[in-house]
């Protein structure tokens, strides 16, 4: 057991989650977030990321790690492109239903997760452009940390278990959203097993990485328009203008 990969995995499961909650409070407790609050969020999720990766990258250097060993690597090409294109649109598909459900159910847009969204998500074109980058970011990033990274440190630890390594990597996924309350947490707990059991299966990165991509490019790019309309419905049902 290496103690720095001990003290990356700490600060993932401690620093990070409480972290991320006090700033997406912060967000949360102000009346609205100017275009200059999400840009400075884009930024700051960018820049942290990449450094994550690049601390990780330099200690698997140093202990002579591949990165084959973390999933940089396609060592099934026919099944990984199959697993990917596959998980893509079952993600998608869960997406577009989500934001559908949403736009019938207009009281749902009250709940955490949308008020979130509406605070965070890209609401102008700069920003849409912005937003890309970060999506990008996360859907590499998170995948080399959690996936591939997170993943191989359980599963060495316990001799090799597969369900260790699965079962370690969704459950600090899981924890690094903790700013999305129970609700979230427990999805991206079951949506990490899913992930990572198909990272176990292929070999690769590819196919999470890819549907990670989709999953929050569709939602930050269709959700606002989707929770405004949902927003302007639910006030005129309830007699209120739609303004």
């Amino acid at each position: 057991m290496h103690w720095d990969f001990a003290v990356i995995l700490l600060l993932f499961a401690t620093a990070v989650p409480l972290l991320g909650r006090r700033r997406v409070r912060h967000l949360m407790s102000l009346p609205e977030t100017t275009r200059r609050d999400r840009l400075a969020l884009y930024a700051s999720t960018v820049a942290f990321q990449w450094f994550a990766v690049g601390i990780i990258l330099w200690r698997l250097w140093s202990h002579h790690i591949d990165l084959a060993q973390i999933g940089v690597a396609m060592p099934r090409p026919l099944l990984t492109a199959l697993a990917t294109l596959l998980l893509s649109a079952v993600v998608l598909a869960n997406q577009l239903v989500s934001l559908r459900l949403l736009e019938t159910h207009p009281e749902n847009v009250q709940g955490l997760l949308p008020q979130i969204a509406l605070k965070i998500f890209p609401q102008h074109s700069t920003e849409r452009l912005a937003f890309s980058a970060v999506v990008v970011t996360v859907a590499v990033c998170e995948e080399l940390i959690y996936r591939g990274f997170v993943q191989r440190v359980f599963e060495n630890w316990s001799g090799g278990m597969l369900l260790a390594g699965i079962a370690g990597s969704a459950a600090m996924f899981a924890l690094a959203h903790l700013y999305q309350g129970p609700r979230g947490v427990i999805t991206t707990f079951v949506v990490g097993v899913l992930f990572s059991t198909i990272r176990a299966w292929t070999g690769s990165l590819a196919a999470p990485l890819v549907a990670h991509f989709v999953a929050d490019i569709t939602a930050g790019l269709l959700a606002p328009g989707r929770l405004r309309a949902a927003l302007a419905r639910g006030s005129s049902v309830r007699g209120f203008p739609a303004g």
